[in-house]
């Protein structure tokens, strides 16, 4: 029997974009948070050789460009592991939808082969070969509210916020995040004000601790000699949501309790730099996000590069209000939640 593994999404809550590397890649500054939705991956071994990718999706790669493929090869090669690995895709986010679905597939496979081997990779080997996957691979790694840097891969579990009520939207639309990083960069070229604007910490800071993970527990990851790191971290991210927060104390409810901090967070003024390229490339991707907002969504957001939206909202009723209006509009819409690191993991694997 195959081992199944769900590979929940995820959403960023906010993401900056500075410019380009010498790697070629960009500094970036985003929160990652899982949410409910997912795939689910099979895993089994057979007599035999070689790695086979089965989906019915027809725009899942099967061959080596698929992200499963290339983190299970890296494992067969780190445990010298004999045998047919088939890795199954039950494709239901978005493809090309910025809800990381290709790589929450691959960390799936990669957990669901480790439990069918009976192999389990050290910590920081189970890191480094995520990282080198893919840049949001790591991500996965940890679940919940995940602090990530570099361009991306610098993984730091943050303290998990509250589970919310969201509202993921799916139009009918692919976006290729190369090429939205390319028009960043064009946009980039032609207004070096909005290139300082960018920036998300002083120039010059060193790079951060990796972690290290020790088993699939959330209270086994501890990072590094990062105390200093982190530091740095939390003030570049209370100056980032200073930038447009008036400083208004937190609202109390009804009942008198405070306001769930995630709303209260996305309030102070985070975004997701990559809507200045996408909307104006994709129209009908900032109309979905004044839908959503137009839905009571107490918090609206393009999801990564995109395509998806979501919109964040006080309560479930709320949310199941907005699915039901979106869809009567012609939006395809669903309704979840966010995730937090102790639900994700305790229902990672399926049975």
């Amino acid at each position: 029997m195959p081992i199944r593994v769900r590979a929940f999404a995820k959403i960023n809550l906010g993401l900056r974009i500075r410019a380009r590397r010498d790697d070629g890649f960009h500094e970036l500054l985003t929160v990652y948070q899982t949410i409910g939705l997912h795939d689910v991956i099979g895993v089994s071994v057979e007599r035999g050789s070689g790695i086979e990718i089965r989906c019915e999706d027809p725009r899942v790669p099967k061959d080596e460009s698929n992200t499963c493929y290339r983190i299970v090869e890296k494992l067969l090669q780190q445990t010298k592991a004999k045998g047919h690995v088939v890795i199954e895709i039950e494709k239901r986010l978005p493809v090309e939808g910025g809800l990381g679905g290709a790589s929450a597939n691959a960390v799936a496979a990669l957990l669901g082969l480790e439990r069918v081997l009976k192999k389990f990779l050290p910590g920081a080997e189970r890191l480094r070969i995520a990282a080198e996957v893919g840049s949001d691979l790591p991500l996965f790694l940890v679940g919940g509210t995940v602090l990530g840097v570099g361009r991306g891969e610098q993984v730091y579990p943050l303290q998990d916020l509250p589970a919310a009520a969201c509202v993921v939207v799916t139009p009918g639309v692919g976006v290729s995040t190369p090429k939205a990083f390319a028009e960043w960069d064009r946009r980039m070229v032609n207004n070096s004000e909005s290139v300082v604007g960018a920036g998300l910490c002083p120039a010059g800071q060193p790079r951060a601790a990796v972690p290290t993970w020790s088993g699939t527990g959330a209270a086994e990851l501890t990072v590094l000699a990062a105390s200093d790191r982190m530091g740095e971290l939390g003030r570049g991210i209370s100056a980032w949501l200073s930038e447009s927060y008036s400083g208004a104390p937190r609202q109390i409810s009804r009942r008198g309790r405070a306001e769930n901090p995630l709303l209260e967070l996305v309030r102070a003024g985070i975004k997701n730099d990559f809507e200045e390229v996408v909307f104006p490339e994709y129209p009908e991707l900032s109309e979905g996000k004044s839908a959503l907002e137009r839905a009571e969504a107490k918090y609206a957001s393009l999801s990564g590069s995109g395509s998806t939206l979501y919109g964040l909202f006080a309560s479930k009723e709320a949310a199941r209000r907005a699915v039901a209006k979106l869809r009567g509009q012609g939006w395809t819409a669903q309704a979840t939640a966010t995730l937090r690191r102790r639900e994700y993991w305790r229902r990672i694997f399926v049975g």
